[in-house]
């Protein structure tokens, strides 16, 4: 969201075109009244009443959601072994997520401040979103050989290395930077959540209670970027941009203090590793290393999507929700901004939609209880289809506004739900590996947005398209959970005994 605007003025996607709406659909003057029916000042207008209405919505939801007994299998709630676990794990994902959040809202800004074209700014982009397409998938696959708490360190190493290269008015050496960042944010997508159900399901935790662990987790993620974005923003004004001695290339202060903030983090989330974490692999102990070159672990991965229907059926739905997240992502602002001349409170409707997310966590808490995660998915692929097809034909301001937030409502839902269906699906040995070769088809679909210009129909029209076949391959998926494909799900000896005949696509 923080990348979004500066970002879609560099790669130059359409806005223009994208923002004058079709005669037959809305007159100018109208859309300008509805558009000035949301102005004044932030806090007192419809964009703040939306803002208030939220955070009273994501209070009393979380209230509700807490009372919930967090009831199991076994007829009895979380102990208070397992409430000591859930700390170890969140502790250090909130970490994570903190330093990958303060680094959002001053990349495009940190280039631009250093003089580079907007032409070469997107391509920095571009190799970010590739090194983590090319080099991801590989990196999953050592997380399943080498061991998750190692590749968590990894990714705090790296990612400070990223930032550090942040300091150079260089256009190599910020190129090297976006590589290790996007190696570091495979790593942060497969690596953390993979710990997370392995160690749940080693130490013997009732199935139904990680539910309660992911929608945590996405709750706080949520307050994480909140919180970010206020953090970011005093560490910036701090101090002007400034170089280390005339003519050099190393700078300080102004925007490279955000990534500064972050490596501190990150420092401490490589502290709360080595004391919080036990390591765990991709096998049947979570204690013994697995066996085989990563090489192994990718061929093994590639074998469990070609052989096993429900596998590749969720690759599909996260593929298309996340792709169609990333869309929206790189739109919303230009439609938010209506082709007028005033400028919509950006800070304040990014701080909605987060809170909006915390809703949508919360709302997942709730019905967890009572219905299984295809269900959930399968109301949420529907609703987030209808929100995003709304903008292909809609040029209404308050209406797209809406729809937008019913869309990251469902986003809130939509991790926790998808987190707790993985755990299930996907087989421990190649976990990780498995879930970044899932994030292939997303890059791909960022890419295909970052080098394409693609007006407000086109955009919207095939998010609501990815929704909609999402929505149907998740209905599959229900079905096959009717005849039984959750009883072999995640065991690693299904690796090597997939059915021929049942499972083949």
């Amino acid at each position: 969201h923080a990348l979004a605007r500066p970002l879609r003025r560099s790669i130059k996607i359409g806005e223009r075109n994208s923002r004058a709406p079709p005669a037959n659909v809305e007159s100018p003057q109208a859309t300008r009244s509805l558009r000035e029916s949301m102005g004044g000042s932030p806090y007192t207008s419809g964009w703040g009443l939306v803002f208030f209405i939220s955070v009273a919505a994501a209070v009393a939801l979380s209230c509700l959601s807490c009372k919930g007994d967090g009831t199991g299998k076994g007829g009895h709630g979380p102990d208070r072994e397992f409430r000591a676990f859930q700390r170890t794990y969140l502790a250090v994902y909130y970490l994570a997520m903190l330093a990958d959040w303060l680094q959002g809202p001053y990349v495009y800004a940190l280039y631009d401040s250093y003089g580079f074209s907007s032409h070469d700014i997107a391509v920095l982009f571009v190799g970010g979103f590739g090194s983590s397409m090319v080099f991801g998938t590989f990196a999953g696959a050592a997380a399943d050989r080498i061991g998750r708490k190692t590749c968590g360190l990894l990714y705090a190493v790296l990612y400070i290395l990223s930032c550090m290269t942040k300091h150079y008015k260089d256009y190599s050496m910020l190129m090297l930077g976006r590589v290790l960042g996007g190696v570091a944010t495979s790593l942060l997508f497969s690596t953390f959540e993979s710990w997370l159900v392995c160690e749940h399901n080693a130490r013997g935790y009732d199935s139904a209670w990680i539910g309660d662990t992911f929608s945590l987790a996405y709750f706080g993620n949520s307050v994480a970027a909140i919180l970010a974005g206020v953090l970011a923003e005093m560490a910036a004004s701090a101090k002007p941009l400034t170089p280390s001695a005339e003519g050099s290339t190393v700078h300080f202060g102004g925007f490279t203090a955000p990534f500064d903030l972050s490596i501190a983090v990150l420092v401490l989330l490589l502290g709360a590793l080595l004391i919080l974490w036990n390591e765990n692999y991709g096998g049947s102990s979570s204690a013994t290393k697995a066996s085989g070159a990563p090489a192994e672990s990718l061929y093994r991965a590639l074998r469990a999507l070609a052989r096993d229907r429900a596998i590749l059926l969720l690759g599909t739905c996260i593929s298309f929700f996340e792709g169609s997240m990333y869309v929206f992502v790189f739109k919303w602002t230009p439609v938010l901004s209506g082709g007028g001349d005033e400028r919509p409170p950006y800070g304040l409707i990014f701080s909605t939609f987060m809170v909006l997310a915390m809703c949508g966590s919360s709302i997942f808490g709730i019905a967890s209880t009572k219905y299984r995660p295809e269900s959930i998915l399968l109301v949420i692929f529907a609703v987030a289809s209808a929100a995003l097809a709304m903008p292909a034909i809609s040029y209404s301001v308050p209406l797209n506004y809406c729809c937008f937030l019913l869309f990251e409502t469902c986003v809130g839902v939509y991790f926790p739900a998808m987190g707790m269906l993985k755990s299930q699906l996907v087989p421990e040995e190649v976990r990780a590996t498995v879930y970044n070769i899932f994030r292939i088809p997303l890059n791909l679909i960022v890419l295909g947005v970052l080098l394409n210009s693609l007006s407000q129909f086109v955009a919207f029209s095939v998010c609501g398209s990815m929704l909609a076949i999402a929505a149907v391959c998740m209905h599959q998926l229900g079905s096959m959970h009717v005849r039984g494909y959750s009883s072999r799900s995640g065991k690693d000896s299904d690796l090597d005994n997939f059915s021929d005949t049942d499972n083949t696509v």
